[in-house]
This record gives C-alpha cells, structure tokens and sequence, in this order.
C-alpha cells in the first residue's frame, strides 16, 4: 500500500522533477522533520517547529512561540497545503484543519519574511541560485491590475516559460489577497509601484524566479550547504532558505532559517528562469546524467 501510495505522490506531486539519488537518500531526507533534524546536526539556523496531527498541539505551539508561524504537510513540496503568515487564532485554526487535506501528519513552524531561496548543491559544487517571489505586477500609472497580469502572461508566453512558471491567474485567490490590500484587479498602479498579488510562492499562482549569481554566495555559506550535501551523502539536493539580508552575509550573521530539503529538485526553473540570465549548466547535467541508479521506481 505504502508503495502504491509513493508511486501516486511521484506521478502527480513530482513530474519532470530530477531523479539522481538513491533511495536511501530520498527516504532519508523526505519529511520536513528530517530537514529539521539534519539542520540542528550541522548547526544551520532552521525555523522552530513541530510535527502534529492533533491540531491541539499546533494551538499549544503558539502559546509558546507566538506569531506569525507557518503549517504545512510533513511531506510535500511547491508550496501545497502551506498556510502562512499566520497572525491570529483564526487563521491558525483554519491552517490546522485545512492542512490535512494534503497530509494526516502536519508541520508548524516559526515564520520569517525574507529572501526566499532555493540553493541547488551537488557534489561538483553549487550548481545553480534561484531567489523565489510570489506572484506580482508593476505599476505604469496607465494600466489596471488586469492588464499587467495579462501583459506579464503574454511576457512569459513569448518566452516560452509555460512548461516552467506558470502565468498569473486572476482566480479567487488572487483576487482576495487584492481586497486584503484595499484593491482589485481594475485598480491603476503608480509608475514603479510592485503589488503582490497573493503570499504564497506557489508555480500555480505564478510565482516567478530569479537566477542569482552563484559568486554571491559566501565562502561560509558555501561550506555550511556542502556539509548538508555530504551529510546525506546526496548527489543532488535543492536547500531551501529563508534570508533577512541575502546569501551574500554569512547565514549565522542574520536573522535566516534553513526550511527544507528536496531530492529531487525541480531543475527546470533554474534552466529557464522570469529574471536574470540563464547559466549554462550543461557539464552538471553531463555529470549527473552518468549516475547509474537501480531503484528509481522504489519509494
């Protein structure tokens, strides 16, 4: 059943991501536990937080920690069945019930807003630096939010990014995080102004990343991730952070928290990204192609 289940998760939950580790290492760093854990090990700085299927214990949490906070499925990836920033009991009580329709064993975390990052380490080095963003428009003090969702997808069609980012909905979601900020989609921007158009760095609402340059990254930093990537004795891992200041001030120099791991990183969003130029990853991509594994459909 177990083995059906995973195999449901792959098909559905991670097409088109990489496949170069072996099962001992997917298995060793699935859960956000797991991430935690491996972070306190190293010394890394990783966001407070606990595993729940009572929503009770979630409640008790945040008697001690306060807000804001995040929950999330103990196991999952892009952002689905993340509820955050959380700010009141409210809030938290739908989190702690909503949650679970993603996964029976759920997460919650202190919350930090910052830079959001996904590090991509191999055992060649830092193969790639992507800084996430949720959904959003600039202003030209002409045309009305609607217009600039439409004129960002049109951008994002002609770059051909459709099999990567996906374009800007103008769903509910959006439109009541519009309404959160005393707007909507007919609202007219100032020249230069930038609107989010919801919290969640989430590929189905439009997210959008930037490639960063990899000569950015601290010294420190550089080791603090390999040592995560030779902890798991990993061939490829995506490490996802969150920075106050940015990757080029050493992580235990600022407010920062290591969030999760992920195995089987997503590549394409580093291969065709919204911002900044595009790297030519094709002597990573040679390496890691020449990884012989013999349990790729085992879970």
């Amino acid at each position: 059943m177990v083995h059906l289940f995973h195999r449901f998760l792959s098909h559905f939950f991670l097409p088109n991501c990489s496949d170069y580790n072996p099962l001992t290492v997917r298995r060793a760093c699935r859960s956000k536990a797991q991430a935690r854990l491996a972070f306190a090990q190293n010394n890394l700085p990783y966001a407070k937080g606990i595993t729940f299927v009572n929503p009770l214990v979630a409640f008790r949490f945040y008697q001690k920690y306060g807000f804001p906070l995040v929950v999330k499925p103990n196991v999952g990836g892009f952002s689905r069945g993340a509820y955050f920033p959380i700010q009141n009991i409210w809030q938290l009580f739908t989190a702690s019930i909503g949650v679970k329709k993603f996964w029976p064993v759920s997460v919650i975390e202190q919350y930090l807003l910052g830079k959001n990052y996904r590090v991509v380490m191999t055992k060649l080095g830092v193969m790639s630096i992507l800084r996430r963003y949720p959904p959003f428009v600039v202003g030209d003090g002409i045309n009305t939010i609607d217009s600039l969702i439409d004129d960002e997808n049109w951008l994002r069609k002609k770059m051909n990014l459709a099999q990567v980012i996906n374009p800007i909905p103008k769903n509910s979601s959006i439109k009541k995080h519009l309404k959160q900020q005393q707007m909507n989609l007919s609202t007219v921007l100032n020249a230069g102004d930038r609107v989010y158009l919801h919290h969640k760095i989430s590929l189905k609402l439009g997210a959008s990343v930037e490639i960063i340059d990899k000569n950015r990254l601290s010294k420190k930093n550089k080791r603090d991730l390999q040592r995560i990537l030779n902890y798991f004795d990993a061939n490829i891992l995506g490490i996802d952070m969150i920075c106050k200041q940015g990757i080029e001030i050493d992580f235990d120099q600022q407010a920062c928290i290591f969030l999760e791991l992920n195995s089987r990183p997503f590549l394409k969003m580093h291969d065709k990204p919204r911002y900044g130029k595009s790297e030519d990853l094709s002597d990573f991509y040679t390496q890691l192609n020449k990884i012989k594994l013999t349990d790729n459909e085992q879970y």
